[in-house]
């Protein structure tokens, strides 16, 4: 991770906005973007931009919305900051009526699609959106926030159908952006980041059988996604990245 912008998009909770927090924490000079989906501007992050005023911008983008990211992208294309880093960490794993399958009688087109919609598609959308303002030369990283349930080569214990399938989908559009960027951005990273179990409004409803030492908080998590950012490069675009740095099967 170099020292130009670093821009959080899901930054309003969870793992996204202990990205944000730690980064400010930890460096006195990155300037760093945190997106929220409602138009206000979450209190968590309000009282973080009055700690760090001129560090800190706070952005509306809801990422199944083209109008919301077209309006985002312009915004970002008008900041004076240069933005190095993107880290993807929207996602949902249950919300309202969505629960993840344990079978397939569980599986619903519409609820798939969701999964679809928010964990796959509007990642590389926002990519889409953000790759434009960079240059051929620019040194930059893309990083998405997949899941160890997404690999294909991992799964012993099937169940979850939309949520591995929509983070297996993920996983093959981040290895086929980062194919893409090759020639066209030969500096850049594009990697899929697995952050491990993290204590978050996400997992908590799946935490019962979880070991507590594999339980592991957002700050702790933050930390390590970011060491694991500051050591790739381009020689690493395309990969899977655990929150150890290891590479993960597809």
């Amino acid at each position: 991770m170099n020292d130009q912008g670093l821009l959080v998009v899901g930054a309003s909770r969870g793992i996204g906005l202990a990205l944000v927090a730690e980064k400010l924490r930890s460096s006195s000079t990155t300037p760093v973007i945190a997106t929220h989906r409602q138009p206000g501007v979450p209190e968590v992050l309000r009282r973080l931009a009055l700690i760090h005023p001129e560090r800190l911008l706070t952005l509306p983008l809801d990422v199944t919305d083209n109008e919301s990211i077209d309006s985002f992208a312009r915004k970002v294309a008008g900041l004076d900051e240069e933005i190095g880093t993107v880290i993807h960490a929207a996602g949902i794993l249950h919300e309202q009526a969505i629960t993840p399958e344990k079978s397939l009688d569980q599986c619903a087109p519409e609820r798939l699609m969701r999964y679809f919609q928010v964990n796959s598609v509007a990642p590389l959308m926002i990519a889409r959106a953000l790759l434009p303002l960079q240059s051929r030369k620019s040194i930059f990283t893309f990083a998405a926030l997949s899941a160890m349930v997404g690999s294909i080569g991992d799964n012993r214990r099937g169940g979850w159908y939309g949520y591995r399938a929509s983070k297996a989908a993920l996983n093959q559009f981040i290895r086929t952006l980062a194919i893409e960027c090759r020639m066209r951005f030969p500096k850049a990273s594009v990697v899929a980041l697995h952050p491990g179990t993290t204590d978050t409004c996400l997992s908590k409803p799946f935490q019962k059988n979880i070991d507590p030492e594999k339980l592991y908080s957002k700050e702790q998590t933050a930390r390590r996604l970011l060491k694991v950012l500051s050591n790739v490069d381009a020689g690493k675009s395309g990969c899977f990245l655990n929150w150890d740095g290891t590479e993960i099967p597809w």
